[in-house]
């Protein structure tokens, strides 16, 4: 089955059928989409801020992490169950957007970024944890996980006027 295959076979699901013929349901889901990325981005960029030492200077790493983590988690969550019934509404078209597809590959990205800043400049945290400016490591991390979050959202954006 190809790419294209699964799309269509998800878009003539019921359900996709019922947003997309909706006058109501899809603008709703949309509302809730953005406003779930508007928390995530926002608990991101506080984060990311603070490791490049522009912000919320008070406050180790570790205890905005404590703070945030939880926000962004549950705000990603409600973002990929919106945005996967937004995208099943119109699978096939959505498929083969080149936005569409630079957004995943740009999430894809921010994912990694953040994995590897995990599994290695914050492992050692208790060393840096109200250090300014943080280690190099922690500002490059901060600095791609913006930019990558900038360009979804841009990218989200572009998929929405489209």
């Amino acid at each position: 089955m190809t790419p294209t295959d699964l799309a269509a076979w998800l878009e003539a699901r019921r359900f996709a059928v019922f947003i997309a013929q909706s006058d109501w349901l899809f603008p709703t889901i949309e509302f809730v989409h953005v406003a779930a990325i508007a928390l995530v981005v926002g608990a991101i960029a506080m984060l990311d801020l603070r490791l490049l030492g522009v912000s919320r200077k008070d406050y180790g790493v570790q205890e905005l992490a404590a703070q945030t983590l939880p926000w962004t988690w549950i705000s990603f969550v409600v973002a990929i169950v919106t945005g996967s019934l937004m995208f099943s509404s119109a699978a096939t078209r959505y498929i083969g957007f080149t936005p569409f597809r630079i957004k995943m590959l740009v999430l894809l990205a921010a994912g990694i970024n953040m994995a590897i800043f995990h599994l290695t400049a914050y492992r050692k945290v208790h060393d840096w944890n109200h250090q300014l400016p943080p280690p190099n490591a922690a500002r490059v991390a901060g600095t791609l996980s913006l930019c990558f979050w900038v360009l979804a959202v841009f990218c989200g954006r572009w998929i929405g006027f489209v």
